[in-house]
């Protein structure tokens, strides 16, 4: 999808110089992909307070269902007329500076406003050493169980990956249960494959070539097959996405799954007598998790720079973003707020908080997307049988390089 929008949008780009020139009155507009009903109020009123105190200026707001975002977006740069400001997804901003849509920051932002952000956030839009974008949604990944159902299976806590696979073993031979969820259709097949890969000690990329070949990527899927091998998952896991995984969970019927933080407040509403625990993911090496974030970016085409720039520091005021993060749900990407109790003490979410800093990230190279689906069909052959563990990691690993190799 992203080739389109290069080409569609290198055709409309314009290039401006940074700043404005006379007059501080600008019109502004801010684009954003809707999270819940709560992202459209929020940011028009944090917009109608940035205007109050610059007179003259208009920001417009526009919040788009994610679903149909890169389409608009597509769309507008197409037609000449690239928001000022967007909250994209990590994933675009390569892509995007590749076709020099976006505006670096690195002039913009100074030492003092970075120092806000928790550092690890900053990377994931850093594109050959140029900062293209502000952390504006974060999500980092953790561990829960069903605390009744370890207890009955005299389960360990699942603290390894060794104590893992014995405490998901020890669940499954409890009637009607499994011990893990494993998902291997639709989305996430791939993460869920980097958690146990970074776990130990592998890379997705490594000096610019596949990290699936390798003997740490061979021994984390030679882990998921011998969970399915000894009956630990729920049966046939190309057969169950990870919402069906999650439903299970919510029934009671799976001792461990991997998840977002947004599950929980699901657990409460939709299984409000399911005793559960949330805990960091195993550790074999080092512990590590999974760092998701949008970012926000601004326009290398857009006519008012400087008001644009000040609108996007205004949005991270310690006020605004404490209000947006937990009222999305979302964890904090400034340093202030992840040091409040509201995360640091609440144990359902202080889990997912707490990795924060060493969470990982997906690479931001071009080719993702093809890089992505390559590794979710080698991990589908290998769950269904029909290769093993290093016959589908290095054919993976091959095809991938193909994929890096493209000019």
């Amino acid at each position: 999808m992203m080739r389109l929008v290069r080409t569609l949008f290198t055709l409309a780009l314009i290039s401006f110089p940074l700043g404005i020139s006379g007059a501080w009155a600008a019109d502004i507009r801010f684009t954003a992909g809707e999270y819940s009903g709560f992202t459209r109020p929020f940011l028009e009123r944090a917009a109608r307070d940035f205007e109050a105190l610059h007179p003259g200026t208009r920001i417009q707001i526009e919040v788009i269902p994610w679903d149909s975002y890169l389409q608009k977006l597509t769309t507008d740069i197409s037609g000449g007329d690239q928001p000022d400001l967007a909250i994209v997804p990590t994933m675009w901003v390569s892509d995007l500076a590749s076709d020099r849509l976006l505006e670096p920051l690195d002039a913009l932002a100074t030492p003092e406003f970075k120092s806000k952000f928790i550092p690890a956030f900053l990377v994931p839009a850093t594109v050959d050493g140029h900062l293209l974008g502000l952390p504006a949604a974060a999500s980092a990944r953790a561990m829960v169980v069903n605390t009744d159902l370890l207890s009955r299976a005299g389960a360990p806590e699942p603290k390894t990956w060794e104590s893992l696979k014995e405490a998901a073993r020890l669940v499954a031979a409890l009637p009607d249960t499994y011990g893990f969820g494993l998902p291997g259709k639709e989305v996430e097949v791939d993460t869920y494959f980097y958690y146990a890969l970074w776990a130990f000690g592998g890379e997705i990329l490594k000096d610019g070539r596949s990290g699936l070949a390798a003997p740490e990527a061979i021994r984390a899927a030679t882990a998921y097959m011998s969970l399915i091998n000894d009956k630990a998952t729920e049966p046939a896991p190309t057969a169950h996405s990870r919402e069906d995984v999650f439903k299970l969970f919510k029934e009671g019927r799976i001792g461990i799954i991997f998840t977002y933080p947004m599950l929980i407040p699901q657990l409460k509403e939709e299984a409000p007598k399911l005793h559960y625990a949330v805990m960091p993911f195993p550790v074999e090496t080092k512990p590590v998790t999974l760092g998701v974030t949008d970012v926000l970016t601004l326009s290398s085409s857009s006519k008012n720079k400087q008001v644009a720039w000040e609108f996007a520091q205004f949005l991270y005021g310690d006020k605004y973003r404490a209000e947006f993060d937990r009222a999305e749900g979302l964890l904090p990407v400034t340093v202030s707020e992840a040091a409040s109790s509201y995360y640091k003490d609440n144990p359902d979410i202080a889990a997912f908080a707490a990795g924060l800093a060493y969470a990982r990230f997906f690479p931001t190279v071009k080719g993702w997307p093809e890089i992505s689906d390559i590794t979710v069909r080698a991990l589908q052959t290998m769950y269904l049988g029909q290769r093993t563990p290093t016959e589908a990691m290095t054919d993976a690993a091959r095809q991938i390089d193909e994929v890096l190799a493209r000019p």
